[in-house]
């Protein structure tokens, strides 16, 4: 991995934190708008933009993504597999169901933290 693991730890348990108060559910302010997943998030380097002015190979996620994907267009975060049966942000998105993207991105997070954190524990 090209980037630091403790960061990265960090920057999960944000997010973790994030969606668990509710950061992926729409705000009282815009009830119409729905965030994306990652791309709505403090974890993003373009947040609140319109337009990317980062590219995702900038971002720390890319370390997630599987390597022939890395080149795709899009959100590239969107195409981490988060679980078994190799479910996406983008593949779950198209399904509709927020409440099962949710609990997938909050469990991916969750295997993710404690396997990077046992890496960083035997120094790996």
């Amino acid at each position: 991995m090209g980037f630091d693991k403790k960061g990265m730890i960090e920057a999960l348990k944000l997010e973790i934190e994030f969606i668990q108060k509710g950061g992926y559910h729409p705000s009282v302010r815009d009830p119409h708008t729905q965030p994306r997943a990652f791309r709505d998030s403090i974890s993003c380097l373009n947040l609140g933009l319109d337009e990317k002015k980062e590219p995702c190979t900038s971002c720390f996620l890319i370390e997630f993504v599987p390597p022939h994907l890395r080149q795709s267009d899009g959100d590239l975060c969107h195409k981490i597999p988060l679980n078994d049966r190799g479910d996406t942000v983008e593949s779950l998105e198209r399904e509709g169901n927020r409440d099962e993207l949710q609990a997938a991105v909050l469990g991916w997070l969750k295997r993710t933290v404690a396997r990077l954190e046992a890496e960083v524990s035997s120094g790996r």
